[in-house]
């Protein structure tokens, strides 16, 4: 008897029911931002990478979905909020933290896809298509000129609470009706493995940044996927940084960023994540940051972190 597993991450086609099958059992987790599953830790930025995020748990193929139904959030009334009390000849205090934090990026449009496989390299039997919502798998047949794939050419679309695709216009509320809208393109031939990789490294032009800060430091997140600790460089001088980040994916991203004001780098740090660098700047002197590179855009006001003075 042949089936198709409908457990998340899996999705393969199956003849023996005993057949070991590779899995998330948890549902999708969706929060401020970040992507993954309740099953397992990793946590993405991007809807690509969360389709990426390898399944953890095995156990046998199913025909049914015995993934529990995602919580819903708890709501809880926040306590009364007592009338400030009225004081006379006295100003209200600035926040410690600045407001200056860089606007968010773009989202960036889907990657685009080669349009067939590299006929040099060999397809492993099971490969899954990487067209959205395909999920035909490779079965070793040469007759590839009869398949037909129909898949979504555009990007996952979430707005207000409706999941769609930017493709095509039905939009639903359950992330598991989400999965299976069905394809709005057709396409000869089925897309398993891509074009050949050109050999070197890839360089990557530019990353996504922000930045808050105290009244004695600069808080800097480079956003930045796998860099390698042990081969990453970064050098801080009192008005710039110098990065040399190489990637356990063949990809390399070297920039220098010169100041907005002066640092003491003696006592600035950093670290490596799985998806970003985070970096403690100290600051020189306590001047407010409106922005964080000096060739960045900003309006001319310079903003005050800590209490306001008395009148």
């Amino acid at each position: 008897m042949t089936g198709k597993c409908v457990h998340k991450g899996c999705g393969k086609t199956f003849s023996d029911p005993e057949e070991d099958c590779v899995y998330h059992p948890g549902p999708p987790v969706f929060h401020e931002g970040q992507k993954g599953w309740k099953c397992c830790k990793p946590r993405v930025l991007t809807f690509e990478e969360f389709l990426t995020i390898p399944p953890c748990t095995t156990g046998k193929h199913s025909t049914v979905d015995d993934t529990p139904a995602s919580e819903p959030p708890k709501v809880t009334e926040p306590p009364p909020t007592p009338a400030p009390a009225i004081k006379e000849t006295t100003l209200p205090e600035r926040p410690a933290i600045s407001p200056a934090i860089a606007p968010p990026a773009p989202a960036k449009p889907a990657q685009e896809e080669p349009d067939s496989d590299d006929p040099s390299l060999e397809i492993p039997v099971n490969a899954t298509c990487r067209r959205k919502a395909c999920g035909a798998t490779y079965t070793g047949s040469s007759a590839r000129e009869e398949e037909k794939c129909t898949h979504h050419p555009g990007a996952p679309v979430f707005h207000e609470g409706s999941k769609g695709w930017s493709c095509c216009k039905r939009r639903v509320l359950e992330f598991d009706q989400f999965l299976k809208i069905p394809g709005c393109t057709e396409k000869r031939r089925h897309l398993f493995i891509g074009k050949a990789k050109p050999p070197g490294e890839e360089k990557v032009e530019s990353v996504r940044n922000d930045f808050y800060q105290t009244p004695s430091s600069v808080n800097v997140s480079l956003y930045l996927k796998k860099i390698d600790k042990e081969r990453a460089r970064v050098d801080l001088t009192a008005n710039a940084i110098t990065f040399d980040l190489p990637t356990a994916d063949n990809k390399r991203f070297q920039d220098t960023y010169k100041l907005f004001a002066p640092i003491d780098p003696e006592k600035s740090t950093f670290r490596v994540l799985g998806t970003k660098l985070e970096l403690t700047l100290q600051k020189a002197d306590s001047t407010g940051w409106p922005v964080l590179r000096s060739d960045d855009k900003w309006s001319g006001e310079r903003i005050q972190v800590g209490n306001a003075g008395r009148a």
